[in-house]
């Protein structure tokens, strides 16, 4: 049996409320459980999220916590999350996403991961917003999103991330990341909290990457340490092939915080009606010792991390308003 989880609408209860009580028709709880649900079926702005509260009347408006049959407007919603206190709010929902982690926590040989990944969000420049672009953390097994900050553009995520991992509970989960994030300061800053990393190299560390790169062409030397793994889905018209090959030959080599394994990833997708095919092969490196993490393991947190971030770029590519 699961710990009990404390209901999302009971944690809005308990957010201060700055307006003042002269005028206030709706409890704000209930406006933020109301926007919650309204996101969740789909609304993209405050005019959406009040259309949807409106089209299902009284029983749903009592359900969610209003004392009025009718649900707030549009201009009510922007004004309410306007003067919200966005810290105490982020705050809130930390706490109560690390109460579901805990109460369905991963399988006894599976790890607790978190995706870090950036998006811009579309339309918010030409709305105004200070801050265009969201850093995230998202847990891999749930799609919790377990933090979030804003940065000024995406060049400025690699300042953003330490003030990210500081409000993160961290201790014996693995990071996953993409290229940009994989920097020394940023894998030592995850040991430091007794966590693991996995990253991807790309031509912003032309040097590693040119030493893993010949690694991996360079195999038959190296092969008693050598692990892969590989899995092949078909669906959506396509087959795609994944094949990850691990290796800790490099570990004593590389001067990187913690590094115990490289990796190549390569990824064939194969197109049924046309028979074309398109071959991505991408370099990383991880924490994770061979006894911690095998080829399939390594495969299986990288896969997770792309569907992880695939997700969240077609929910924050939506326009708002």
């Amino acid at each position: 049996m699961p710990a009990q989880i404390i209901p999302l609408v009971e944690v809005f209860v308990e957010i201060p409320d700055s307006r003042k009580c002269r005028g206030k028709r709706h409890p704000l709880g209930a406006i933020l459980a109301l926007a919650c649900a309204a996101v969740l079926c789909g609304a993209r702005s405050y005019s959406a999220m009040a259309e949807w509260g409106r089209n299902y009347g009284q029983p749903l408006a009592q359900a969610l916590g209003f004392t009025h049959a009718k649900t707030p407007c549009a201009a009510t919603l922007h004004h309410v999350f306007r003067h919200l206190d966005i810290a105490l709010f982020e705050s809130k929902l930390r706490q109560w996403a690390e109460q579901v982690l805990a109460a369905y926590p991963p399988q006894a040989d599976a790890d607790e991961a978190i995706a870090i990944d950036g998006k811009t969000l579309r339309g918010s420049q030409k709305q105004g917003a200070p801050g265009t672009h969201l850093l995230s953390a998202l847990g891999h097994r749930l799609g919790l999103t377990l933090a979030q900050q804003a940065v000024d553009d995406k060049t400025n995520e690699t300042f953003a991330i330490e003030d990210l991992l500081d409000v993160l509970v961290l201790k014996g989960r693995v990071v996953t990341m993409d290229a940009l994030l994989t920097q020394r300061y940023i894998a030592q800053t995850i040991l430091d909290w007794d966590a693991d990393y996995v990253m991807i190299v790309k031509e912003n560390h032309p040097e590693m990457l040119a030493e893993i790169e010949l690694l991996f062409q360079e195999l038959a030397v190296v092969a008693d340490t050598v692990t892969e793994a590989e899995t092949v889905d078909a669906g959506h018209g396509r087959i795609e092939r994944r094949r990850l090959t691990a290796s800790n030959a490099l570990a004593n080599y590389l001067h990187w915080p913690g590094i115990q394994q490289v990796f190549r990833l390569e990824r064939t997708v194969i197109f049924k009606k046309s028979g074309k095919r398109r071959q991505e092969v991408v370099y990383g490196l991880t924490s994770l010792s061979p006894q911690r993490a095998s080829a399939r393991c390594l495969l299986r947190l990288t896969r997770q991390h792309w569907h992880i971030e695939n997700v969240r770029h077609e929910v924050a590519g939506q326009n708002a308003d």
